[in-house]
C-alpha cells in the first residue's frame, strides 16, 4: 500500500503493536485529537469572514492577551477529550490549573493526561500567518481510581508517551510521534481525512537556517550572540539563512523538513526563557529527538528537566544536531556567568 493511501486512523491502529499492553485507549486519544484538529482547522480557515479574530480583552495565566481563536481552540480540544472519556486529566496553556476528568462510568480509571497549547502563534492569525496546536501525552503517575494530581502533569519530558503538533497553513498537517519515529499526515479537505504524506521524518544532521527573534538581540546572553555571529560570518559554507515566522510550529516544521535550528533563549527581559516547558518545549524536544535532532536549554537536555510548576518557562535550542551542538559550545564558554535551567 502506498503512503498516500494510508489514513491517519489506519496508521494509528496498525501501530498499536508497538504498545505491548495497549487496550486501545491511546489510539482513541490520538483519534480525538485528530477530530478536534479538523474542527479548529475549519474555523481557522474562516478567520476574517466571521468574528473569530482579534483579542477578547482578557489575559491568560501567562499574562498574554487572549485571542478569540485561543479560547475557541482550547474549548474544542477540551470538549473532544472530555466527551470521549479517554483521559483522566487535561492541562492547557490557557488554563490556570489542571482539569480533572472523572468519567461517567469509570471513575478516574483512565490512564492518560494531555498537556496542550491549543493555538501556538495565535497573534499571527490576524495577518493570515500559519499557526498550530502542540500536544503532549503522559501516563498518569498516580494510581488509577483516584482523581489526578498536579504530579501527574509535572513529569519529565522523557516520560512522554506521545507528542505532536498540527500546523494550519497552506495545507494542514498533523505530525506526531509515539516514540517510534516521526510521521506527518496531510489533511485532504475534500473528504476530511488525514493521509500519510511524510513518512519517517528526519532532521538533516546539519542545516543552514537559524530561527530566532533577532529583535531581542541586545537582551540575549553573550553565548547566543556569539552563535549568531558565527551563523552570519562569511566563511566556508556560511552565512546561514535567517528565517523567523514567530509561530514555533511554523518555524520548527520548516527546519524539520529543510534542516535548521530553532532558538528561544533566555534574555534580560525573560531570564527564565519565554516558552512553556510543558506545552511547547517538551513535546517539541520529543519530536526533535525522534527525528534524529537534538533539543537542549543551551546546556542540558530539555527532556531531563524536572518541572516544578504547570506554567514553567524554559529556554530552548532544537533542530539539526550539529547546529544545536555548536550553539551549546558557544553557550558553555560562559557557563559560570550564565546559569542553566535547574
Amino acid at each position: 500500500m502506498e503512503n498516500k493511501h494510508i489514513t491517519l486512523g489506519e496508521f494509528i491502529i496498525e501501530n498499536q503493536k508497538h504498545f505491548k499492553y495497549s487496550s486501545g485507549e491511546l489510539s482513541r486519544l490520538l483519534n480525538s485529537i485528530r477530530l478536534a484538529a479538523k474542527v479548529v482547522n475549519h474555523e481557522v480557515g474562516k478567520a476574517g469572514l466571521v468574528d473569530i479574530i482579534g483579542t477578547v480583552g482578557e489575559t491568560n495565566i501567562q499574562g498574554e492577551d487572549q485571542q478569540k481563536l485561543d479560547l475557541f481552540a482550547n474549548n474544542v480540544f477540551k470538549t473532544a477529550l472530555i466527551n470521549r472519556e479517554i483521559v483522566c486529566g487535561i492541562t492547557s496553556e490557557e488554563e490556570e490549573d489542571f482539569i480533572t476528568i472523572q468519567g461517567k462510568t469509570n471513575s478516574h480509571r483512565n490512564k492518560y493526561v494531555v498537556l496542550i497549547d491549543p493555538l501556538d502563534g495565535s497573534s499571527n492569525i490576524d495577518v493570515n500567518v500559519s499557526v498550530g496546536t502542540i500536544f503532549s501525552i503522559y501516563r498518569r503517575s498516580t494510581p488509577m481510581g483516584m482523581p489526578v494530581k498536579k504530579e501527574d502533569f509535572l513529569q519529565k519530558g522523557n516520560e512522554q508517551v506521545a507528542a505532536g503538533y498540527i500546523i494550519y497553513g497552506t495545507s494542514t498537517m498533523l505530525v506526531y510521534t509515539t516514540g517510534h519515529g516521526v510521521n506527518g499526515f496531510t489533511l485532504n479537505p475534500a473528504i476530511g481525512s488525514f493521509y500519510l504524506s511524510h513518512a519517517n521524518m528526519r532532521f538533516p544532521e546539519n542545516g543552514n537556517t537559524f530561527s530566532i527573534n533577532n529583535g531581542n538581540y541586545t537582551h540575549f546572553p553573550q553565548g547566543v550572540k556569539d552563535y549568531l555571529k558565527f551563523c552570519q560570518a562569511e566563511e566556508g559554507n556560511r552565512p546561514y539563512t535567517y528565517r523567523y515566522v514567530g509561530s514555533m510550529v511554523s518555524d520548527f516544521h520548516r527546519n524539520l523538513i529543510n534542516g535548521g535550528i530553532y532558538m528561544y533563549p533566555t534574555s534580560s527581559k525573560n531570564p527564565e526563557g519565554k516558552l512553556r516547558l510543558l506545552y511547547e518545549c517538551n513535546p517539541m524536544a520529543f519530536l526533535t529527538e525522534q527525528a534524529g535532532g537534538k533539543a537542549s536549554d543551551g546546556y542540558i537536555r530539555i527532556m531531563d528537566i524536572k518541572p516544578s510548576t504547570l506554567h514553567q518557562r524554559c529556554p530552548i535550542f532544537c533542530g539539526s544536531r550539529l547546529m544545536v551542538e555548536k550553539a551549546e559550545t558557544c553557550m558553555k564558554k560562559y557557563l559560570l556567568e550564565e546559569t542553566p535551567t535547574a
